[in-house]
């Protein structure tokens, strides 16, 4: 199999579906804990370290460590050293479908060309500051792809609908998850 061949839009597509077969064959491979360490820095600055993780079984780390900063802007009564922990969702939410579509159209023997996404989130602060009784989050999320690539328009099309079917971050804004919020005072 020629490197052209076993990699399109980037992807191992190998690796891909051996992955896929040995997840079926031992499900519980399939088990990971991904894990982010955060730091208070100052003001509405924070740190957060992505290294370690548990997945196949056992303790791993990332090849690096990630390291990111978040603040709110001066505006918010932060300093700007990063973005807001709310955009660090909208790019969750675009990195996690851009994903997708780049597995899917590979395994499925399309070439992407373009892949754009934009990732708009209305929120209203009134709900975080305490003032009005609205939600603190989100109230709406608005993602527009342009994708173009060797496939027809319904193709295309239905490789992003698979990838937002599959989306664990699209999974997790639209249906909720439980969230344990433990505190340990030193």
């Amino acid at each position: 199999m020629s490197t052209e061949t076993a990699h399109r839009n980037g992807v191992d597509t190998p690796t891909l579906f051996a992955t896929l077969d040995a997840v079926r064959q031992m499900p519980e491979a399939a088990h990971f804990q991904f894990r982010a360490h955060n730091e208070w820095i100052d003001g509405t600055h924070s740190l957060t370290r992505i290294h370690d993780f548990f997945g196949v079984g056992e303790e791993r780390a990332h090849e690096r460590e990630f390291v990111f900063d978040a603040d709110h802007p001066a505006v918010l009564v932060g300093r700007d050293h990063g973005p807001t922990p709310v955009e660090f969702l909208l790019h969750a939410l675009a990195a996690c479908l851009t994903a997708g579509i780049a597995n899917i159209a590979s395994a499925r023997k399309v070439t992407l060309t373009e892949v754009r996404s934009t990732v708009r989130g209305d929120i209203d602060l009134n709900g975080i500051l305490g003032l009005q009784d609205v939600r603190n989050g989100y109230q709406q999320v608005t993602v527009t792809f342009t994708i173009k690539g060797d496939a027809p328009e319904p193709v295309l099309r239905e490789i992003v609908e698979q990838s937002r079917r599959r989306s664990a971050v699209y999974d997790v804004l639209t249906q909720g998850v439980p969230v344990d919020l433990r505190v340990q005072v030193a």
